[in-house]
């Protein structure tokens, strides 16, 4: 075993070790197979049985009903930008998005390329430090769907509760708290992640959508476009990305082992909460960017007294084999990351070590 850093990075994200453990020791060939994951035909009942059992523990974990279709794409959240919109906003439409950070500006940007979007409510103007009240929603009870950003990864800004949105079917870019806490998946109609942060490495999307969106999909759309396209063909119609689907097995049975997401959702708040005692606590020293009821749980970020301090707290902090903790070239700043398989004992190891720096150079 190679000596690990603590990898506070945002994506593509630190995974179980335990995972990356039984990862490595299948690598060569999986038992009874006599093949690498790498190398099977994803048409073989191996890779069937993969893909399968993945399925069914995100149904078990998410308690997904029937009616819903779970499916393993690929191209990112960045491709679900174009093809939510494609798919299900009927023409003459228009969808309302909420946008809380830059994945939310991104989302519109892609879907403005293909439908009318009309911003329902943005906090820009408060530098994304937090969500938007009720009250600040001007929700149109005609719009096809409404769009929001769970989670904001570059700004730190995450919803403790879902916007609330009458009968319009509600969609959700949960790339980076997807399964980090219990999630009611009935009052989704959509919910698509990149799964490189909680759930996989890099390389395959995960969409669960209820059925009934399926027929709003227009006869025209590109075959690979088009989510029945997915249902049909059991996210199979072209080579899907395996190992990353495979590790997502891996991954998912870990979580179950964890407690589910209702364990794992309690672990995730107690790690942010000590991080963030540590940010409160420190008299100014550390400023952290989002608002108390708006704070993420996965990505905390913060500010040092001036910009050239946050370059010496990284490199020292790396020196400490904290690695990943500069913020999004962006917005600048601290950011640490800490996903669903960042262990405890690295956020202890940062809240020391800031306490450390923080005597140094005040």
């Amino acid at each position: 075993m190679t000596d690990r850093v603590f990898n506070f990075a945002a994506g593509p994200a630190v995974l179980p070790e335990p995972v990356l453990a039984q990862a490595q020791k299948e690598l060569m060939a999986l038992p009874g197979v006599g093949m690498s994951i790498l190398e099977i035909s994803h048409r073989s009942k191996t890779f069937q049985d993969v893909i399968q059992g993945c399925e069914a523990d995100i149904r078990k974990l998410a308690k997904i009903p029937a009616n819903y279709q779970v499916l393993f794409l690929q191209g990112g959240a960045s491709l679900q930008f174009s093809m939510v919109p494609m798919n299900i906003l009927p023409t003459g439409g228009k969808a309302d998005y909420i946008v809380t950070g830059s994945w939310g500006k991104k989302a519109v940007k892609e879907a403005q390329k293909v439908a009318t979007v009309q911003v329902a409510a943005t906090t820009e103007a408060d530098n994304f430090t937090r969500v938007p009240a009720k009250s600040e929603l001007k929700l149109d009870p005609s719009a096809a769907y409404v769009h929001y950003t769970s989670n904001e990864t570059i700004q730190g800004v995450e919803w403790h509760h879902e916007p609330e949105v009458g009968s319009v079917p509600l969609v959700c870019d949960a790339s980076s708290d997807i399964f980090s806490r219990p999630i009611d998946v009935t009052k989704y109609a959509l919910i698509y992640a990149g799964a490189q942060k909680n759930l996989a490495p890099a390389g395959v999307t995960l969409v669960i959508m209820r059925e009934d969106l399926l027929a709003r999909s227009p006869k025209n759309l590109g075959v690979m476009l088009d989510y029945n396209t997915h249902v049909k063909d059991k996210s199979l119609y072209n080579t899907p990305a395996g190992f990353a689907i495979y590790v997502m097995r891996l991954v998912t049975q870990w979580l179950i082992g964890q407690g589910g997401l209702d364990g794992i959702g309690r672990a995730n708040e107690a790690k942010a909460k000590i991080l963030y005692d540590a940010i409160d606590s420190s008299g100014g020293f550390y400023r952290p960017h989002a608002k108390p009821d708006s704070r993420s749980n996965m990505n905390v970020t913060f500010r040092l007294p001036y910009e050239g301090l946050e370059e010496t707290f990284v490199a020292e902090a790396k020196a400490n084999k904290l690695d990943g903790l500069k913020g999004h070239r962006s917005v600048g700043g601290i950011r640490a990351s800490i996903y669903n398989a960042f262990p405890k004992a690295g956020v202890d190891a940062l809240v020391s070590f800031m306490k450390e720096f923080q005597k140094k150079y005040q």
